[in-house]
Parts: structure tokens; sequence; C-alpha cells
């Protein structure tokens, strides 16, 4: 990982010291909702929507700056982070790069003021990773556009204002900012995964989107949009990386203060193996994730596939790894429900799943290599 500048020391101690001083005493106790107390009070320190435009409320800086918000925050409280993530990778990151001037000045600053949520829906029924075969539509209709179809395993519908939707234009694919309270969008069903956390599956019928609202539409929009999902990438590997480093912090205090046989189970070599085996899957995978932002920078601040597919497979995997580990050195104490450790142990499978699968990031890597050969030496 790059040294830090100035600023970003700065910025990485301030959020430090906000999130151990203010996040910590309730940091497991949000039971899948929203942390919204520190949200609000990230928004009012200038911490919320880092990477997003001054104009709208954001602090104007980098997808660098912002992945560490969501590292620094996430170590403490992992809730916050993920709200991070969602906040400033995802939905409302693609409204900043893609959407007119109408809908940013509408949709943003209230992201940025901690006031509300944008969901991402993109998974339908029977169209989860091969987003080539959805079926919702988006059809002209005069000025606007009408969309009709269904969405699932979408996040934080509960408390979203919109959702960036994922539809298929007569020319091919595209994305539409939806105001949830629209006339013809329906709640079919609330679902709670692994984690506890809330997802939804709603359809869509006729539901009026203005042109302002139309974010890409045609091959090469839609070519941009995908380029622009390797910072959701990038985003879930950050976050991956924070939980690992959370169970992995919560792990070190309980094998120093937890005795058998008359010392520190942290002073068994067994204990100390496992220890630096976590250590050094956790650095790798920041080391990968921190890699692809950096080139990022050079290459028009957009990630390339490869380096964001590496990040995100490996970073999903590690979580997992090292959540477990951090498990089993509590023994049957982190395996009761609602211990931190449990809870980070769910929370660790998910990002297997959400942001592309293991599998698609295997096919990408595998793909970008056979078309163009191994990455540079330089």
């Amino acid at each position: 990982m790059t040294a830090l500048t100035d600023e970003q020391q700065m910025l990485a101690q301030s959020l430090s010291d906000l999130a151990e001083n203010e996040f910590e005493d309730r940091a497991f106790e949000w039971g899948g909702n929203p942390p919204w107390e520190n949200v609000e009070l990230l928004a009012d320190r200038g911490f919320l929507g880092i990477n997003i435009d001054e104009a709208y409320g954001g602090g104007g800086m980098s997808e660098f700056e912002a992945m560490l918000t969501i590292e620094i925050v996430g170590r403490v409280c992992p809730d916050t982070a993920e709200f991070l993530y969602n906040q400033q990778m995802v939905a409302p990151r693609a409204i900043e790069m893609f959407g007119s001037e109408t809908a940013k000045g509408e949709y943003l600053p209230p992201v940025t003021a901690g006031e509300e949520a944008i969901a991402i829906a993109i998974s339908e029924p029977e169209s989860g990773s091969d987003v080539g075969s959805m079926h919702t539509s988006a059809e002209d209709d005069g000025d606007a556009v009408a969309v009709n179809g269904e969405k699932t395993w979408v996040s934080n519908v509960k408390h979203a204002s919109a959702a960036v939707t994922w539809v298929k234009f007569p020319e091919g694919l595209g994305s539409v900012i939806i105001d949830l309270n629209s006339a013809g969008v329906e709640v079919q069903q609330h679902y709670t995964n692994m984690a506890g956390h809330e997802q939804t599956h709603f359809y869509l019928e006729d539901v009026t989107v203005p042109p302002e609202n139309v974010l890409t539409r045609g091959k090469e929009g839609f070519k941009n949009q995908l380029k622009a999902l390797n910072w959701e990438r990038l985003g879930s590997a950050t976050l991956a990386n924070t939980i690992a480093r959370c169970a992995l912090e919560t792990a070190l205090d309980y094998v120093e203060q937890r005795e058998q046989f008359g010392q520190p189970i942290g002073n068994y070599q067994g204990i100390e193996w496992k220890l630096a085996d976590m250590v050094t899957e956790l650095e790798a995978s920041r080391a990968l994730t921190y890699r692809a932002a950096e080139r990022a920078y050079h290459q028009n601040r957009i990630p390339n596939r490869l380096d964001a597919s590496i990040a995100k497979l490996y970073s999903g995997q590690m979580v997992e790894s090292v959540a477990s580990e951090a498990l089993q050195l509590h023994g049957a104490n982190g395996y009761q429900r609602d211990h931190p450790l449990e809870y980070l142990y769910r929370l660790a499978r998910g990002r297997r799943i959400a942001a592309g699968t293991d599998e698609i990031q295997k096919n990408t890597i595998s793909s970008v290599v056979k078309d163009k050969g191994l990455p540079s030496l330089l």
C-alpha cells in the first residue's frame, strides 16, 4: 500500500478517533438495521460521501479516500463500514458518474447529508450473474421511459428513497433511477439473509422514469457502467479486509487474556502460527486491493477488470478464512449467538457472493489472461 499523504493521515486519524469514541460501544447491536446515528455523525463531520463532488455535499476526494473510510471505521463497527461501502462505492457513485445534473442534484445531497440511502437493483429471480438474461424492460413512452419487471436480493429498500436499477432497453442493457415510492413499485417479499440483513423482492409495473433519471443506455453507455462496477468490487474487497481486521483484533485480545494450563493461550506456538497466517493473508489482500486502486488513477480513474477481480476474489476467500480461525480461537464462546465473532463469521460469508461471486471473478481473470496474457512485470 502506498504511503499516505499528510492529508490522508489526518483523515485516517480523525476517523479512527471518531469510531473508537462514538461507535465502539454499540458496534454489534444494530441487528441488521443501518446504523443511522453513526451515519448522521459521519455526515456532520464531513466524512460521508467523501468521494462525491463538493457541489452535492461530498468531500470532493477520491475512491482511495473512500476506501480508507470503510477500512478504518470497519475495524470498530462493520455495519457502519458496510453502509459507507454501499453509499460511496455503489449506487450513488453510479449516479455521480452517469447521471444528469438534475438527477445528481436531487439524489446525492440527501445521501451526503446522512438523510437517505440509494439502493442498487440488479438481480432477478432468473438472472443473477448472467445479466444478459435480464427481463426487466425499459420502453420509450413519450418523453419518459416505462419500466416493467422484477428485482430481487435488493438491500436497504426499506431505508432507501430510490434504486439504481439495471434494465433492458430495446437496443441493449442500461440503467435508470427509480423512485421507490413511484406508482407501480410493489414490494412482494422481504428476506433476511445469513448476516441478519434484510433484502427485498419487488415488482415494477409500468413505472414511469423521466428522461433525466436514465443513467446509461446503449452499448457504449453500459460498457462504461460495467467498468465502473470495478469500483464496487474494490469496495467489496475493502469491506472484506476490514471485517477480517475486526475479527483478527478481537481474536488477538482474547488469546492474550484467555489462560489455559497456566498461561495465556496466545503463548502457544500452535496459536501463534494461526495468528501469523491470518495476518499474512490480510496484508496480502490489502496490498492487492490498494494496488488496484492506485493503478486506477493511471487509467482514467477506472480500475481494470483483472486487478479488481483478483482483489475481489482473494479478499472474499481471505475474510472467510480469517473470520473462521478467529472464531476457532474463541472456542465455544465465539460460537454463541450474539457473540461478535459469530456475527463477523456470518457477515464475512457474504463477501464471496455480493458484487460478483467467486466463480464470476475466476471467469473474468481467466478471460483477461487468455485474451491479453499475464500482467506486465513492470
